[in-house]
């Protein structure tokens, strides 16, 4: 595209591009004025600008022409706020028309009518009135001061306000009307001055009568006033003053006042109202002010209580203090001081306090609190079973009281009012709890100190003396009134044992064996100790434990068990004890057989003695093993020639075991813990006597024999096949025995066999196919007719010419299946 650069007739340079068509749009509008802006026309060589009321467009009123290097222009004289149609027309030479464009725009509103009324709001806002103009839609307002501000605010109707302006300042304000095609020329100013800023009040109340308010200084001001209201009344007060503070007297106290500030400039002119501030003045003082004693959760405390007024504004905290450095906070009408203790003397005020501080305090009371509890408890007893108890006397104290308990519950009390003491009948075995209480008009003292006296106690009855175990005695007896303790004590001729217990029962322990002693129960309290004159009761213990024992075994199911004895009198019992079973033997002496022990069983051996007073403890035991027992079977089987497996029976007490083949020609042996062995070297042929050694974990042994193996008949030797007439073999060996011998001859299409009487040592085959590959076996019969199994097997084979035998030739010899 190709781009012109146009100067406008206002001296304006554009770039346009060239297009199709000319274009144009609306560059500003006033009342009476139009600047229309449009595109240049490419060949155009004049721009005519044409005006008709949009309500009649082929009545034009006006008209303007421009050169061709104008691209903007004006249409003057028109009338405020009325709707017209412009075209543009792009002209040639001969004033043709080359392209055409129109666009409808109004001209702004007529100039307004300068501002009615400006009046202050506030110390930053303005109330401005006018006139409103036909076909405006809206205004704009023009505010500016002498320090350089200028704005404008646009509004919508009257009145309006005008915000955010400076307190105390001088502003010139026009305003303008505005519609779709502008807006009018501005009105005459007028000038109007916001007022002075709010006072920042703030307030306290000094006493329950006043109120003083102070402000910051405002600048421009020359005086201040105050009004001040009473929640609740219907009237004010007006205070007036040229200084930053006021103090308001007469006040009614604990009463809610609001109060407002206003600031006077030197014209008069009252300025802006501070926000209502809130103030109560300080509470009035209690009356009727009234103190008693109260407990809680076991804690003493004073309860302080007084009268309300019930005019008072807003919640009112009393604190509540003692000269004892006590106090307490309250929004009713009383108070605990607490904690508090005896014998104290509290001056009590109380003070009010509200939001504005406190009030004036109360008149003291004077309170004394309870008395402390006596002090110093003593008894004194006398012969008679008289018993007198003392205390110290105690301030503030009125009267007393004492009460005295009995252990068996029996209670009884004792009033004074003169003296220090009081006097009871008291008796032996008893433990008596005494304490004393002193009064006055507060009421009674806390309990003091208890007081305890317990008599010289019972001896036990019903002492009972038994043997636990073998150096232990258990003695156990009736509990005995006044006793806190018993002293048990077990005496011999070289030894004492005590217990000390609180229990009616105790048990002496480490005694020696077979001792007799003299034991005595003795009960004791802390304060009068220990009765030594009850009956003393005589107790043997169990026989001591036999020593150094020795095992002897006589035979395998016979063992003979010794020790070492040294009790004065005792049956000796010996036990052999295992395997679910228990054998004994019983003696006076020191010695004993145990006999009828199987074999292959483990005993733990021990001995207990024992007699009238008890059964000592078990000797230390000793272990006896008997011999192991024999497997009950053994069976000898041949796994090959030379070779045989012998296995057995589970042998009980066995743990390992050495078996023998026996024969003249030679033996075997194995040694093994399981319940079979292979042995090897054996010759064939031969009788063997079989044997056993079975031994035990310690070593103890057991020698078995069982019924003798033969070894199977021997394997021939020198097996050779030779070829006979038409289609036979002959099978040949050597040693031939007192056995008969069975031969076989198989391949995988056929199978022969012949058999040998006994001493013969070959036989014939007949119909043997040629061409085949044959195994070859030659083994001896067992007398019950069965093959030896373990004979090696030969490979031949066997040609043919023909459909006959020609060679047999030997291959060699194959491994058993």
């Amino acid at each position: 595209m190709k781009w012109l650069v146009i100067c406008a007739l206002m001296g304006i340079c554009l770039k346009a591009a060239a297009s199709s068509g000319v274009q144009v749009t609306v560059f500003t509008a006033t009342s009476k004025t139009m600047i229309l802006r449009w595109t240049r026309y490419e060949g155009a060589t004049s721009y005519k600008i044409t005006v008709a009321p949009q309500s009649s467009p082929s009545n034009p009123i006006a008209f303007a022409t421009f050169g061709p290097n104008t691209v903007m222009g004006s249409i003057n004289s028109l009338s405020p706020n009325i709707l017209y149609t412009f075209t543009v027309d792009a002209l040639d030479n001969s004033q043709g028309t080359l392209s055409s464009a129109a666009i409808e725009s109004s001209t702004a509103p007529e100039m307004m009518d300068p501002i009615q009324t400006v009046k202050p709001k506030d110390s930053k806002t303005l109330m401005v009135e006018f006139s409103l103009k036909t076909g405006a839609t809206s205004y704009v307002i023009r505010i500016q001061n002498n320090n350089g501000f200028n704005r404008e605010d646009t509004v919508s109707s009257s009145p309006t306000e005008i915000q955010n302006l400076t307190p105390y300042t001088e502003y010139t304000l026009s305003i303008m009307a505005v519609n779709a095609g502008g807006r009018s020329q501005p009105s005459s100013p007028v000038t109007a001055k916001t007022v002075l800023p709010p006072p920042q009040l703030s307030a306290s109340s000094p006493s329950n009568d006043s109120i003083t308010v102070s402000w910051s200084p405002v600048a421009h001001a020359v005086r201040y006033s105050l009004t001040v209201y009473k929640f609740g009344s219907n009237s004010d007060m007006k205070h007036n003053t040229s200084s930053t503070s006021l103090t308001i007297t007469g006040l009614d106290a604990g009463s809610l006042y609001i109060i407002r500030g206003f600031a006077w400039d030197m014209e008069g002119r009252r300025g802006e109202g501070s926000l209502y501030i809130n103030q109560t003045t300080r509470p009035p003082t209690p009356s009727s002010v009234n103190v008693s004693m109260v407990m809680s959760n076991g804690v003493a405390g004073l309860t302080v209580s007084w009268e309300l007024d019930q005019e008072v504004h807003g919640s009112i905290e009393y604190n509540v203090m003692s000269d004892q450095n006590l106090e307490c906070n309250s929004t009713s009408s009383s108070c605990v001081l607490s904690p508090v203790s005896c014998g104290e003397v509290h001056s009590i005020q109380v003070t009010p306090s509200n939001e504005a501080g406190p009030g004036f305090p109360t008149y003291p009371t004077m309170f004394i609190t309870y008395p402390c509890p006596p002090e110093s408890l003593a008894l004194i007893e006398s012969p008679e079973e008289n018993c007198t108890l003392t205390w110290d006397s105690v301030a503030y104290a009125d009267s007393y009281q004492a009460f005295i308990k009995r252990g068996d519950g029996k209670e009884e009390t004792c009033n004074t009012t003169t003296s220090t003491n009081c006097t009871f009948h008291c008796q032996c075995g008893y433990t008596y709890l005494m304490s004393t209480f002193a009064f006055n008009q507060a009421g009674s003292s806390p309990e003091g100190e208890i007081f305890n006296h317990t008599t010289v106690p019972c001896c036990p009855e019903d002492v009972t003396v038994s043997v636990v175990s073998t150096d232990t005695l258990e003695i156990m007896w009736k509990a005995s009134r006044g006793a806190e303790l018993y002293e048990t004590r077990a005496v011999d001729s070289s030894e004492i044992i005590l217990c000390n217990d609180t229990a009616p029962v105790c048990a002496l322990s480490d005694l020696s064996c077979d001792r007799s002693y003299s034991v005595v129960v003795t009960p004791c309290n802390d304060i009068s100790g220990c009765n030594r004159a009850c009956k003393t009761h005589t107790k043997d213990t169990a026989p001591c434990t036999p020593t150094n024992l020795v095992l002897n075994p006589k035979n395998s199911s016979c063992v003979s068990v010794s020790w070492t004895a040294n009790n004065r009198a005792a049956t000796y019992t010996v036990s052999a004890m295992g395997n679910g079973d228990r054998h004994n033997c019983t003696t006076s002496g020191n010695s004993c057989d145990i006999t009828d022990l199987p074999c292959g069983s483990t005993y733990e051996v021990s001995v207990v003695a024992a007699n009238a007073a008890g059964q000592s403890l078990p000797s230390f035991s000793d272990s006896l093993e008997t011999e192991p027992c024999c497997p009950l079977s053994l069976t000898v089987d041949q796994v090959t020639q030379a070779m045989s497996n012998v296995s057995w029976s589970h042998a009980k007490g066995a743990h390992s075991f050495i078996t023998s083949l026996t024969s003249p020609r030679g033996h075997a042996r194995c040694h093994t813990q399981d319940s079979h062995c292979l042995m090897g070297c054996i010759t064939c042929g031969t009788n063997y006597t079989v044997t056993m050694e079975a031994y035990s974990h310690s070593g103890r042994r057991s020698n078995c024999s069982y019924e003798g193996f033969s070894s199977s008949a021997c394997c021939p030797s020198g097996v050779r096949l030779y070829k006979t007439a038409g289609n036979s073999v002959r099978v040949h060996w050597r040693n031939a025995g007192s056995h008969s011998y069975v031969t076989e001859m198989t391949s995988t299409d056929n199978n022969y066999n012949c058999t040998a009487s006994p001493g013969e040592n070959s036989c014939d085959i007949s119909d043997i196919q040629c061409g085949g590959v044959y195994d070859v076996v030659v083994a001896p019969l067992t007398a019950e007719g069965s093959k030896v199994m373990f004979c090696p097997k030969r490979l031949y084979w066997v040609t043919c010419s023909g459909n006959n035998i020609s060679t047999v030739i030997y291959r060699g010899k194959r491994s058993l299946d």
